[in-house]
């Protein structure tokens, strides 16, 4: 009897010890997603040609300062901005959508505080400057079972079938990046003036034509996209994958992945 006594603390210590590590444990992966850096993945193709569906991207969290949505869920659900900073023309940024649409959401920086956005016949006008629109080499994606297109963009090279789409740099302050430009689509290519008000900021995808952004108000799109719903900056694509992977195949886990794209900055 006395055995038993002697080692049932010892028992109890030892679960008090592990729940305390996996406490301890669960707080340091959380500062780190909310504080330093956390996953996202691609779900949709509005981010084309820079990001493709199947991508995994590293978000870090400081570069705007840190608001309800820099935690995961909102919680706890805290107003404004501590350290917050406005986000510079071309990063492409994690945002939480409005309201109505409840996720995080990627485009690109376009317009600042202040700043008039249009589209003019596709083309891009800030502040009543046409924005330096250049063709590029198209661009080429693989069908693959996480992305397609439709018929009047498919084509075959090497036998491989692939989409391919008009490719376009933009060039803003110094700052520039590839968009494609599909097809005329009015509601997209040729807009009023938008006017940025202040604490808010206007997105778009590169994927011009394939985009709910900031040319559209919610559900169809974003609106103007507060700051402090602003989470994070995109630094890095550290996984890739074209959506054949099988969970009872592990062969096709590695057969799936796209190496390539792993380490690609912004």
């Amino acid at each position: 009897m006395a055995a038993r006594k002697s080692r049932a603390p010892t028992q109890r210590s030892e679960t008090a010890d592990t729940v305390r590590f996996l406490l301890k444990l669960a707080l340091a992966v959380w500062l780190l997603r909310s504080l330093v850096v956390a996953p996202f993945s691609i779900p949709s193709e509005s981010m084309l040609p820079r990001l493709l569906i199947g991508d995994y991207l590293f978000v870090t969290k400081w570069n705007y300062g840190y608001g309800r949505w820099s935690f995961p869920w909102g919680v706890p659900p805290i107003s404004g901005k501590l350290f917050g900073s406005v986000p510079g023309r071309g990063d492409v940024v994690v945002f939480r959508a409005p309201v109505v649409l409840d996720h995080d959401v990627i485009k690109r920086v376009i317009g600042l505080p202040g700043d008039t956005v249009q589209m003019r016949r596709g083309q891009l006008v800030l502040n009543g400057r046409a924005v330096p629109k250049d063709r590029v080499g198209d661009f080429t994606v693989p069908i693959t079972p996480n992305y397609t297109c439709s018929v009047e963009f498919q084509d075959t090279v090497a036998g491989v079938r692939l989409c391919r789409y008009r490719r376009y740099r933009e060039t803003v302050g110094g700052r520039s990046w590839l968009v494609l430009d599909q097809r005329e689509i009015p509601a997209a290519d040729d807009t009023g003036v938008y006017t940025v008000p202040a604490g808010h900021v206007f997105v778009m995808g590169d994927n011009r034509d394939n985009s709910g952004d900031s040319r559209f108000e919610p559900p169809g799109g974003m609106g103007m996209v507060p700051l402090e719903n602003v989470e994070g900056r995109a630094a890095l694509t550290f996984f890739s994958t074209d959506g054949s992977a099988e969970w009872l195949k592990p062969w096709t886990w590695v057969s799936a992945a796209r190496f390539e794209r792993a380490g690609e900055g912004f």
